[in-house]
């Protein structure tokens, strides 16, 4: 059931479940007049009634005419399990070694990192995008669309472009001649009949929420009721908020402290089929991930002048991180609004940024990742002493990802990562970080190494972390591989959402070996554990037989977005 009001300052909807008799209860409404529904699966939409609070409403649902109109409604993954990938036995190709590796990338590794795949906008080409002699060439020109299109160019060309555009072209090309998704949603049961989904209209149609925060994670009764503050990436520098009692969108500009800072408008560009040939994003601080601290004042990864670094964090410096790895550029950095005052500041970092989160240590240290790409580095800032003494430069840090391969259990000196271990040092490992959390258990900071068959790290910062932080770093066994979000829960066990299509949790209390020679990611299997998320099954042919193959499909605990696992695929 839906109930959906513009009388409020933003539009509202609110979404619930019937039970079995088909009663339902919309709670929590604000004074105004609605329509209400009813939507589901097998159905089309039932005509809108138009009510006021209060009223007890008997509507009836509309079963669809046509199992192409029941499909429309259908979440996006049962239309992306459509579509087909290369056969395990045609693998290696020229850049790919494994259809596992394939399937990371189209799914939480590239592709899906951009676009939902299955969604009506994806697995079909709109007229307005052009005329084409066939779909590859339509993929092709659609790949080139919009602010993204750097982007979306480098990863077709990770995968063999010419084969992923057949596929995605013969995807599109079926959906066209009515193949329908060969699964049917379910209505939710037991516990997800309780759900009540609230929904704000907010921001601006030609941005994007990338990420939300209403409270300190640490303490979640911070800021009880209070505004909510998104990050809007590389579509706007006005960051969106969003007051869930008065039902009231602002927005507030992200200021960088040189002018000259590049934008996203200047982003290589085509034509849009939906927003035409002009550039609609137009960002220079690119916010990506906020956290709300216990003063309820909003961190971000932001950026917040060119990329090249000043002098003190390269080769010669003598910062302390500088020492160890001197660092040219960082595209993105850190700044912090405080809503009580109104102003933001903003504080550059020798490191690049990307997620971030707190400790729970007496100095408050805010730690980073860097993502996908960077100089394999974890970063912090000591939140204390820069508050106290404003200075960014003595308050902020970097290490090297630096495993115990001698086993005494601290830091020496290291071999290189294109080394071979040496039994007398410990070995730097080249990964950046993804994710990035901080174990409530004893300070260890996570995070998730996006790749194939990808890993996790822990580190363990130590009383000067640039110099006596030490890691352990461990892959994604099969069946799983893929990670990117994850977290690490109150007994220091993480858990990852992967692109195998699991649900993965690591217990390193399971390991038999956390140090040494043979800690260099492979080592501890027997901590891992995968649970399957629900979803359709992919079907694809197999040489000149028609034969049913598993893809599974999850979605993720943190982006909600379609992806795929081949039961049979490598890894």
């Amino acid at each position: 059931m839906i109930a959906e009001t513009t009388d409020l300052p933003t539009k509202l909807a609110k979404i619930v479940v019937t039970d079995d008799q088909g009663r339902y209860l919309i709670p929590d409404l604000p004074k105004a007049n609605y329509n209400v529904w009813v939507r589901g699966y097998g159905l089309v939409d039932s005509p809108k009634v138009s009510t006021a609070l209060g009223k007890t409403l008997d509507l009836k649902a509309v079963p669809a005419p046509t199992p192409a109109q029941a499909a429309e409604y259908y979440p996006a993954l049962y239309w992306f399990s459509l579509l087909r990938v290369p056969e395990k036995s045609e693998f290696p190709l020229q850049k790919i070694k494994s259809q596992g590796e394939w399937l990371n990338i189209v799914k939480t590794g590239a592709c899906q990192s951009c676009h939902a795949l299955g969604t009506k906008g994806m697995r079909t080409i709109p007229k307005e995008l052009g005329t084409f002699p066939n779909s590859v060439e339509a993929w092709r020109r659609r790949l080139q669309s919009g602010g993204a299109r750097a982007l979306m160019t480098r990863d077709i060309t990770r995968l063999d472009t010419e084969i992923a555009l057949k596929y995605f072209a013969d995807w599109t090309d079926r959906i066209a001649r009515g193949e329908l998704p060969f699964a049917k949603p379910e209505r939710p049961q037991g516990i997800e009949r309780n759900f009540v989904v609230t929904l704000w209209d907010w921001s601006r149609p030609t941005a994007y929420l990338h990420d939300e925060v209403s409270t300190d994670r640490r303490n979640p009764s911070v800021n009880a009721n209070g505004k909510i503050y998104a990050s809007t990436e590389d579509s706007t520098d006005l960051i969106p908020v969003l007051d869930p009692k008065t039902h009231t969108a602002a927005e507030v500009l992200h200021p960088v402290r040189d002018p000259n800072t590049p934008s996203s408008k200047n982003n290589p560009y085509a034509a849009s089929a939906y927003w035409g040939p002009e550039p609609i994003w137009d960002s220079k601080t690119l916010d990506h991930n906020p956290m709300m601290d216990e003063k309820g004042r909003i961190w971000f990864t932001s950026r917040v002048r060119p990329g090249k670094n000043p002098d003190v964090c390269k080769q010669g410096s003598d910062h302390p991180s500088a020492k160890v790895v001197p660092i040219e550029e960082a595209d993105r950095h850190l700044s912090m609004y405080d809503p009580a005052t109104g102003k933001f500041t903003l504080i550059s970092t020798c490191f690049q940024t990307h997620h971030l989160n707190f400790g729970n240590d007496a100095n408050q240290t805010l730690w980073t990742s860097t993502g996908i790409g960077g100089p394999g580095v974890l970063g912090w800032l000591n939140r204390k002493m820069f508050e106290e003494t404003g200075d960014e430069m003595k308050s902020q840090g970097w290490t090297p990802f630096v495993i115990d391969t001698n086993g005494n259990g601290k830091r020496d000196a290291f071999v290189g990562p294109d080394q071979p271990v040496d039994p007398t040092k410990d070995k730097r490992v080249l990964v950046n970080i993804y994710a990035v959390g901080v174990s409530p258990s004893d300070g260890a900071v996570w995070g998730t190494v996006v790749g194939y068959p990808g890993a996790i790290v822990r580190v363990q910062p130590g009383p000067n972390p640039a110099e006596t932080a030490l890691s352990e770093i461990y892959e994604v066994p099969s069946p799983g591989f893929g990670p990117r979000g994850g977290d690490v829960d109150s007994n220091g066990v993480y858990w990852a959402s992967l692109a195998s299509g699991h649900l993965g949790s690591f217990d390193r209390r399971k390991c038999k070996v956390l140090n040494g020679p043979t800690a260099t990611g492979a080592h501890c299997p027997e901590g891992w554990t995968f649970y399957q998320f629900p979803g359709p099954q992919l079907r694809r042919e197999r040489s000149r037989k028609r034969r049913g193959e598993l893809l599974h499909l999850d979605r993720s605990v943190r982006h909600i977005r379609s992806r795929a696992q081949c039961a049979d695929c490598d890894g």
